[in-house]
């Protein structure tokens, strides 16, 4: 499983022996770094138990380990949204 942005993810001892306490991360993005066959570097979020974002991190974890509790929000397609022309309207000075 490689992460996606927005995805919020339980980061345990699996992932990585680093997380002997697991956590909660948001994640900003994978790296596409060259690293070892299965692992990955992220960025992201530390979350607390509210889902409140408590420290930016990055982290080098198993792709393989880690548990996704929610899924990033799937692209918007479909609908256009043009913006409007502002017509300037001449200034009244005096």
């Amino acid at each position: 499983m490689l992460p996606r942005s927005g995805d919020v993810l339980h980061v345990t001892r699996a992932a990585s022996v680093q997380f002997l306490r697991p956590i909660t991360f948001r994640v900003i993005r994978a790296h596409d770094w060259p690293t070892y066959d299965g692992w990955v570097w992220l960025d992201g979020y530390e979350l607390n138990a509210t889902g409140d974002a408590v420290n930016r991190r990055s982290i080098f974890v198993q792709s393989a380990g880690l548990c996704q509790l929610q899924a990033a929000p799937a692209p918007r397609t479909g609908a256009v949204h043009t913006r409007r022309t502002v017509v300037p309207t001449p200034v009244r000075v005096g």
